[in-house]
């Protein structure tokens, strides 16, 4: 299903720049980029007017140069100095926290802060409220706890202290270090909250893997229990009850799956184990920050932050302060983006800036900067989840494939909603992996709890599934006995065959030539020899392998973007997508220079209201919205399901990119090949001007077979001179499949992947054309599951040294697919990532739950070990991009399955050296150091 934003109301344009319009709250939004530019418009963009671009020749990243030469981009590096327009002193803001989450909140009390180090405001839940501040219903819950409750989670901000200046703040916060500021009374125990979702996903297959289901979630819907434990845990098991129907039939399918697992067939090895994972936390390199300066009189909060989600933050602080009293309530918000300084998904939906908004608000006319340091975001940001799975998968022992598969998932979901219940989903529909199975019951729910909320973050789920499934297959392969490449080849879901949801894959699934790759790799193939060669007294070596498929998209993405042309040849791209460190802008680029032939000048990110032109409308959740509401909102020319999404769930290449492609092919087809025929002198008659498919860009100049190749420029400063069209605004939605429609451009019908355009000729402004024929993709396609996904498989080679536990990633070799690369370079730069990322989460990284976990403030990089270079293989790590299928495949999302593999590749490998099967993560030195001194070469 992806990630659903069922607690949201829906994000138009007209609703973001009229968000809490009862309020007369108006919205801007823009991106924030260089300072030390004069002029804001110039700031906005990479790599800047005038400024040399790095990526011109084909190579490099849009953004390189100033992130290595270290201009301001990150909402961390502002002051309000840094802003034109701006108060040139900056306040300073503190959040107090409480690490107590079982007693009752009897009082704040910040008495010890005396004569200058007295803040100049104490805000607390009762300001708040006084206030008519309302909370998003995303994130449901007291962004302040209020006296007289018991927190509702540890690490809740309890009140926020507000400082004229910095040295005040910073000698108060040394004060304030170690002492007992909040005030409890009676234990109450954990506030007990309703689970963030549950549900049963059944499969039973028809007589071949690509027949009809016999039942599915994608045929029969998606069903959830409505009975529940006194724990809070649901009721699982068939109840003898009139109500829930459609639960009982897929419990009913549910239970013989599982009976016939349980029922001792000789024929059948059947494999029942345990497995666990840890909180982690995504450790961006900037920890959250922001920047707010209401200006009282005229009524405008301009903000400085950086976000995954930008429409969506903006919606919610107009929607946190759209029905506040007048003082409090302002005419305009100003909303600047800021490069991420790395996302993870820890920066999708966070209230972190709700708290900087509120901060602007209580000290008007002051700017105000509102930080983290790394214990405050160890201690209120977003987490990887906990998971507990139990999994049984049963395979026929004579033809070694899989005949069953059931599994129970819960997950830790800590104090907030944030998106455990799609978490849960999703990984729960990942949890079959590469494989095919003609039976499947999964269970799955998400449980609020007193921990550090946990939520979107990088394989939003499936790494914990999917380790769990490579450990356990790899003991399969140790029963049969069967080669456990061998195993994969015959259990690999093939095209057009029906996974786990019970839908197929629209995309290519390049999984045998995976497992091809990795069994004619030197690690696997000299496994054998390199044991014996490299076993020395002390030393343990073992190779392990495992692959991965992970879908891309959540199954509700829009996007929107524009190209822009000027007569010298200069281009300039503006997305709504976030920059965190993906590399879109340069993606951006280099797909727009296929269709226009250069790479752009500029390219602006995080852009929202640029796109007015459009005129865009939205109603309802295009997650949960039914048929006949959508076709009511399709007659509406400028209804589109939703406007701009998080950039998110490996959305950013085959997504975020989309809208600017489109656009571009427009600019193409209808203002430089108009003028390239004329410069030719080809009549608008002649059959060559219709082979605008075969024109090719080369060097910068256009090719077309007999005739000379034309400049760039020389083509844009014709288009120009002939008013023809120069600009091309796009808006797309993707729902498993792209919503698509027909526009009249220039007399001729153009019917593209795109549900809105408006264009430009010239340098005029850009006027909307009416859709036709428009074709959103079917409701029905909510409860399918995902039908996009990309494959990665991972071998490594470690070696053990017995005496202290010390492991070595000898060699490592990942090979993955991703269609058509955009930016080859970042490609392997996010393979590489993933592999760094995996190897902490394998060996290294977690985080305790509760009282000792990061809640209680004390968690800094001293305790929480994350993987270093010395941790990895730096120049023995090979990464292989599989070419795509065909010249016209188009890219998709990797930046979470090269990541997947490389964990239970390193448990695997770890069994090969000592023997012992590790099921719960992270396996750190000491484990190692006990399994090694107990294990023996095989």
């Amino acid at each position: 299903m992806g990630r659903a934003d069922e607690r949201l109301g829906v994000i138009s344009r007209r609703q973001i720049l009229r968000a809490g319009a009862a309020s007369g709250i108006a919205l801007t939004l823009t991106r924030l980029a260089l300072a030390e530019e004069p002029g804001f418009a110039s700031r906005e963009t990479l790599p800047g007017r005038q400024r040399w671009n790095p990526a011109a020749g084909g190579r490099g990243r849009i953004d390189a140069l100033p992130k290595v030469t270290g201009a301001k981009l990150y909402a961390s590096d502002f002051r309000a100095a840094d802003l034109p327009g701006w108060p040139q002193n900056t306040s300073h803001a503190m959040l107090i926290r409480t690490a107590d989450a079982t007693h009752v909140l009897t009082g704040v009390d910040v008495s010890l802060l005396t004569g200058a180090l007295k803040p100049s405001v104490v805000v607390t839940a009762d300001d708040v409220a006084r206030m008519g501040a309302r909370v998003p219903e995303y994130y449901a819950g007291d962004l302040l706890c209020p006296v007289g409750k018991t927190p509702l989670y540890l690490g809740q901000p309890v009140a926020m202290l507000i400082f004229e200046d910095f040295d005040t703040f910073d000698q108060a916060r040394l004060a304030l270090r170690d002492q007992a500021v909040l005030k409890f009374g009676a234990e109450t125990g954990p506030v007990k909250m309703p689970n963030y979702g549950q549900f049963r996903f059944t499969r039973v297959g028809g007589p071949t893997p690509d027949a009809p289901d016999v039942y599915s979630p994608s045929k029969n819907g998606w069903v959830s229990p409505g009975f529940f434990e006194n724990s809070g845990a649901p009721i699982w098991p068939r109840l003898p009850v009139p109500s829930g129907a459609a639960y009982a039939e897929a419990a009913s399918y549910g239970e013989k799956i599982r009976a016939e697992l349980d029922a001792k067939n000789p024929a059948l090895l059947v494999l029942d184990r345990e497995f666990e994972t840890q909180s982690v936390d995504p450790m961006a390199l900037e920890p959250e920050s922001g920047l707010a300066w209401y200006d009282a009189g005229g009524k405008n909060l301009n903000l400085v932050i950086s976000v995954q989600s930008p429409a969506e933050m903006a919606t919610a602080i107009a929607y946190l302060l759209g029905n506040a009293e007048v003082a409090f309530r302002p005419a305009h918000i100003n909303t600047n983006f800021a490069s991420c300084g790395g996302g993870f998904g820890g920066r999708d939906h966070t209230p972190f800036p709700l708290y900087v908004a509120l901060a602007g608000m209580f000290f008007p006319n002051r700017p105000v900067r509102l930080a983290n340091n790394r214990f405050e975001q160890f201690q209120l940001g977003i987490k990887r989840h906990a998971f507990k799975m139990r999994t049984q998968i049963g395979v026929d022992r004579a033809t070694g494939k899989i005949v069953g598969f059931a599994a129970d998932h819960a997950l830790d979901g800590g104090g907030l909603a944030n998106f455990s219940a799609q978490v849960a989903s999703v990984s729960a529909l990942a949890a079959l992996g590469i494989y095919y199975a003609p039976k499947v019951d999964l269970t799955t729910y998400a449980y609020h709890s007193r921990g550090v909320t946990a939520g979107s973050m990088r394989c939003y789920g499936t790494i914990q599934t999917m380790t769990a499934l490579e450990v356990q297959v790899d003991e399969i392969c140790t029963a049969l006995p069967l080669d456990p490449i061998e195993f994969r080849r015959r259990n690999a879901l093939a095209a057009g065959n029906r996974n786990l949801a019970g839908n197929t894959y629209v995309v290519s699934i390049r999984t045998p030539e995976i497992l091809d790759k990795l069994e004619k790799h030197p690690i696997w193939a000299q496994r054998a020899a390199e044991k014996a060669r490299g076993q020395q007294p002390g030393i343990l070596v073992g190779t392990g392998v495992a692959c991965a498929t992970k879908n891309y998209g959540t199954g509700g993405d829009s996007c929107l973007g524009s190209v822009e042309i000027a007569s010298d040849g200069q281009i300039a791209i503006y997305c709504d997508g976030a920059e965190m460190g993906n590399g879109l802008g340069t993606a951006l680029a280099n797909r727009v220079a296929a269709h226009v032939g250069g790479v752009a000048d500029e390219v602006a990110l995080m852009q929202v209201d640029t796109f007015g032109p459009l005129d865009l409308v939205s109603s309802e959740d295009p997650f949960t919205i039914d048929q006949k509401t959508q076709d009511a909102g399709a007659r509406n020319p400028r209804w589109v399901p939703t406007i701009s999404s998080a950039t998110a769930a490996s959305t950013g290449a085959y997504v975020g990119t989309h809208a600017v492609a489109e656009a571009a092919r427009v600019i193409f087809r209808f203002g430089l090949w108009p003028a390239a025929i004329e410069l030719w002198g080809i009549a608008p008659r002649d059959p060559k001007a219709k082979d605008w498919e075969k024109a090719r860009w080369k060097d910068g100049q256009l090719v077309m077979p007999g005739l000379t190749p034309l400049p760039l420029q020389a083509v844009a400063a014709k288009a120009h001179a002939r008013n023809g069209l120069t600009g091309a605004m796009a808006h797309s939605f993707n729902r498993w499949a792209w919503a698509r429609a027909t526009f009249a451009v220039g007399g001729q019908p153009w019917t593209a992947d795109i549900d809105a355009l408006a264009v430009r000729r010239g340098t005029g402004k850009f006027v909307r054309l009416d859709r036709s024929n428009v074709k959103f993709p079917p409701a029905s396609l909510n409860q399918s599951g995902p039908t996009y996904t990309t494959q990665c498989g991972t071998l490594v080679r470690i070696e053990i040294d017995r005496a202290t536990g010390a492991l070595r990633i000898a060699k490592a070799y990942s090979v993955l697919e991703c269609g058509q690369a955009l930016v080859p370079e970042i490609v392997l730069g996010q393979a590489q990532g993933g592999f760094a990322m995996g190897v902490g989460y394998a060996l290294l990284e977690t985080l305790p739950l509760y009282e000792d976990g990061p809640g209680n403030g004390k968690w800094n990089l001293g305790q929480y070990l994350v993987a270093r270079g010395s941790d990895l293989p730096l120049h023995d790590l090979e990464i292989e991009i599989l070419p795509p299928v065909d010249p016209a495949e188009h890219p998709k999302g990797m930046a979470e399955v090269n990541m997947i593999p490389v964990v239970p590749a390193l448990l695997n490998a770890i069994f090969d050296a000592t023997g012992r099967r590790f099921r719960s993560l992270p396996v750190t030195q000491s484990l190692l150091k006990q399994a090694a001194r107990e294990g023996s070469p095989k």
